[in-house]
């Protein structure tokens, strides 16, 4: 299996698929934030030529102007407070950047020259409110993270994988409470979903699976498959215990938390093909966990 295409493809399109569809309908009137003196003449005038520009103008727009894109979307994001606003320009960054994983780069660019990270501006609006933009935002860090050319380290990292852990653990205490009338239970379940899978694309890359281990991340995941979660969270959980088997030296915090007798259980007992195949999957793998466990 290989570690690219499986996680992309295990990235669960949900509530948040169909509310970005809503999002991309929106119509922005930038005129009227010019006016209000909100965004400068400059930013307006990028993000409507941006917004117009066909896929071939856009990446030539992104090739010779890719400071200015970065520099516009993060004023946008820093002065306009209205969230209909702020989902939309969350969603075309989110798109931008799905659509040509290079294009984190422009971000990694401009925070040079700021002197400031590609994803701090981002790490703040996990403190938000709305759920969509909070998730639309944590989506793009590890985007940012996993993709760009300079790791994710420090006080950040640790931030945000707290973030996840916080996340991934109340997902038990949401589904025992009661639904509001702004999120469902099926809702809450999805979001959830979402930041597993940011969780997943993190942990493809070799120095942050050492860096969720040393978080207490596996304590995490075997703590929401012992809460009886939806099948495809499970999938989700077990999908990144399988990416840390993929470092041989974290087998031991593995075997620490009796991570394959849990695996073993939840596989005697699943009835879904695809929780069964990534099960499988971390036990054929050549570091697998199997191989360092004594029976």
């Amino acid at each position: 299996m290989d570690i690219r295409g499986a996680v992309d493809a295990a990235v669960p399109t949900n509530v948040i698929a169909a509310k970005a569809a809503e999002v991309r309908a929106n119509t922005v009137n930038w005129q009227s934030y010019l006016q209000g003196q909100m965004i400068s003449g400059e930013d307006c005038e990028f993000i409507k030529r941006f917004e117009l520009a066909r896929a071939e103008e856009k990446q030539a727009i992104l090739t010779t102007e890719g400071h200015q894109c970065a520099k516009t979307f993060l004023n946008l994001m820093a002065h306009i407070s209205k969230e209909q606003t702020v989902q939309y320009i969350l969603t075309l960054i989110d798109d931008t950047l799905q659509e040509n994983h290079q294009r984190v780069n422009i971000f990694f660019d401009y925070a040079k020259k700021s002197k400031n990270t590609a994803w701090s501006h981002f790490l703040s609006m996990l403190n938000r409110q709305d759920m969509f933009t909070v998730h639309m935002a944590a989506r793009i860090i590890a985007k940012l993270a996993a993709w760009g050319r300079e790791l994710m380290e420090g006080s950040d990292l640790n931030y945000y994988f707290n973030w996840i852990k916080t996340q991934l653990s109340s997902q038990k205490l949401r589904a025992a409470g009661p639904e509001t009338a702004s999120v469902s239970h099926s809702e809450s379940s999805q979001y959830v979903q979402c930041v597993a899978g940011c969780l997943q694309l993190m942990l493809r890359i070799h120095e942050y699976r050492f860096a969720w281990v040393e978080a207490d991340g596996v304590n995490c995941i075997t703590a929401v498959l012992s809460s009886k979660c939806g099948f495809q969270l499970q999938y989700q959980m077990i999908f990144c215990i399988w990416l840390l088997a993929f470092s041989p030296q974290l087998c031991e915090s593995l075997r620490r938390y009796n991570v394959v007798p849990a695996l073993s259980d939840i596989l005697q007992e699943s009835v879904k093909e695809k929780v069964t195949r990534i099960i499988l999957a971390a036990f054929r793998d050549k570091h697998s966990l199997v191989r360092s466990f004594p029976y």
